[in-house]
């Protein structure tokens, strides 16, 4: 395919996603109708689809609509594209540009839509982030950086450094913590690599492999991981020597893949499901990372950040003060509650721990927040443990 048949195709999978289908639906549906595109084609294709999804509002702005054509005008016009040379109608490429088109377009308003954040959440945005909260919405506009966790039980930085450079994948270590490291070359090698398969290294985000690093775990230690989705969280932990695992997910199939992914890394986790939880009960430490806006990590799926109202907002809130209530029902007496998001707003994060804390018998002992502008996502963590009343 041209690079001008890559955004034709960009325009009509952006269409069915702005008329309400998933990405990646949308995505898969076009590879399937398209069995002439090569890989590199279609690796295109994902790049030009989410970096429009990301700069939604901005884009729209220079394209002089919020379409699929308006999106990639946009991005064309933001990446300094000659659009002439592209929107030719010639082949498969876009139609040319209409005298609206051409004299359309402008640049994004400073606030909400130069950010690219709806504007029923700019002001929560800012009251989060204060003045950097323009900053991180513009960050937001680009890729996510790629980071890897060394499994530490098979291997050590250095070690896996030198295992990944062999194969062409260039890395450097990351701040955030001491497993940490950041891809700068050779990315979409990852999953073939040997590094991976053999269970060197994970995929995981620097600041979610720092929550991990910020629990007070020990040698003979009961853990639950309460919300582990995909497990990311549950390997780290597991490659803690001498710590008892546990995983935990409200909708089990998010689980499905965690055995095989443990079993690559030489992991030991044990699944419960939520009876089984209860009675295995009390862990040493319980981990709750729990559904949230997933506003730390839209820059990996910006569809979430278009999709999430004022009302979903507002039941997540509600989820997460059940969880919390739920999770602290598992911690042993002397136990540690740890609360997580990957959320930058303060709502879900501080907001959510106050509320519990006014039910009486916690304290907050210690908490942490990272956000898009440490060079990670946003997350946020809060280290709970029980009151001690008398002597």
């Amino acid at each position: 395919m041209t690079p001008a048949a890559r955004l034709q195709a960009a325009i009509e999978v952006l269409d069915e996603i702005l008329a309400g289908k998933p990405a990646e639906q949308a995505l898969t549906g076009w590879a399937r109708r398209s069995r002439f595109a090569g890989s590199k084609d279609r690796a295109a294709l994902r790049d030009h689809v989410f970096d429009a999804l990301r700069a939604r509002r901005s884009f729209a702005a220079r394209g002089g609509a919020e379409t699929g054509r308006g999106l990639i005008l946009g991005l064309c016009r933001a990446q300094g594209l000659t659009v002439a040379d592209l929107f030719t109608g010639i082949g498969h490429a876009p139609a040319p540009l209409t005298p609206e088109e051409q004299a359309g377009g402008r640049d994004p308003a400073p606030g909400a839509e130069a950010a690219d954040i709806p504007d029923w959440l700019w002001p929560r945005f800012q009251a989060s982030l204060g003045a950097q909260a323009q900053q991180a919405g513009e960050i937001m506009q680009s890729r996510a950086p790629v980071h890897l966790r060394v499994n530490t039980a098979r291997t050590d930085r250095p070690g896996a450094i030198a295992a990944l450079a062999g194969e062409g994948i260039a890395t450097q270590p990351h701040p955030a913590c001491d497993t940490a490291l950041e891809v700068t070359e050779g990315a979409r090698g990852i999953a073939r690599s040997t590094a991976y398969l053999d269970g060197l290294v994970e995929l995981q985000d620097a600041a979610s492999q720092a929550i991990v690093a910020a629990l007070p775990l020990a040698p003979g230690m009961r853990v639950l991981d309460y919300c582990a989705g995909g497990g990311g969280k549950t390997l780290a932990l597991a490659a803690v020597p001498g710590v008892e695992v546990f995983a935990h997910d409200a909708a089990p199939q998010r689980m499905r893949d965690l055995p095989a992914r443990a079993a690559r890394a030489g992991a030991r986790v044990r699944l419960l499901d939520t009876a089984e939880a209860t009675r295995a009960a009390p862990f040493d430490l319980v981990l709750a990372d729990a559904p949230c806006s997933g506003s730390g990590s839209w820059r990996r799926a910006p569809a979430g950040k278009w999709d999430l109202t004022e009302e979903k907002f507002t039941a997540l809130l509600t989820v997460q003060r059940e969880i919390l209530h739920h999770a602290a029902a598992l911690t042993a007496p002397d136990g540690v509650l740890a609360y997580a998001t990957c959320s930058m707003l303060a709502e879900e994060n501080e907001g959510a721990v106050d509320a519990f804390l006014q039910a009486g018998g916690w304290q907050v002992v210690e908490s942490h927040r990272w956000n898009v502008l440490s060079g990670t996502d946003g997350f946020y963590l809060a280290l709970l443990t029980r009151l001690k009343f008398g002597i």
